[in-house]
């Protein structure tokens, strides 16, 4: 089973940016679609960005023109650009792989700790 890594997550004011990470422990983003998800307090869990196998990317309408999902050449670390954070975005932040239309419904069995971005105002 492929282990993912989150990290990158912080304290950042509003308008700020951070870069999140997740690490594989194989290359499996070249296979499988990777997407990052987020979850607020009394919130559930929301899509913000998937980037499929081929190249793909679909956002949240709320992280449009703001926020960026990319992966490495050896498709074992996926990334979240995040600029011009609002206190909105405020939520743990995780990631997952797997195919394309289980990435865009955050349908997974298991979910890794996340990391936390708080944004302030």
């Amino acid at each position: 089973q492929v282990q993912l890594v989150e990290s990158g997550g912080g304290l950042v004011q509003s308008g700020g940016s951070l870069r999140l990470s997740c690490a594989a422990s194989v290359s499996i983003f070249g296979v499988n679609a990777v997407g990052w998800y987020r979850q607020a307090p009394g919130h559930q869990r929301e899509l913000v960005a998937a980037l499929s196998r081929s190249g793909l990317t679909e956002y949240a309408e709320s992280v449009k023109g703001r926020f960026t999902i990319s992966r490495d050449g050896a498709r074992r670390t996926a990334y979240l650009q995040m600029n011009s954070l609002k206190p909105e975005d405020t939520a743990v932040y995780y990631c997952n792989t797997g195919l394309w239309t289980r990435a865009l419904r955050a349908d997974f069995d298991s979910w890794g700790q996340g990391t936390q971005v708080t944004v302030s105002s």
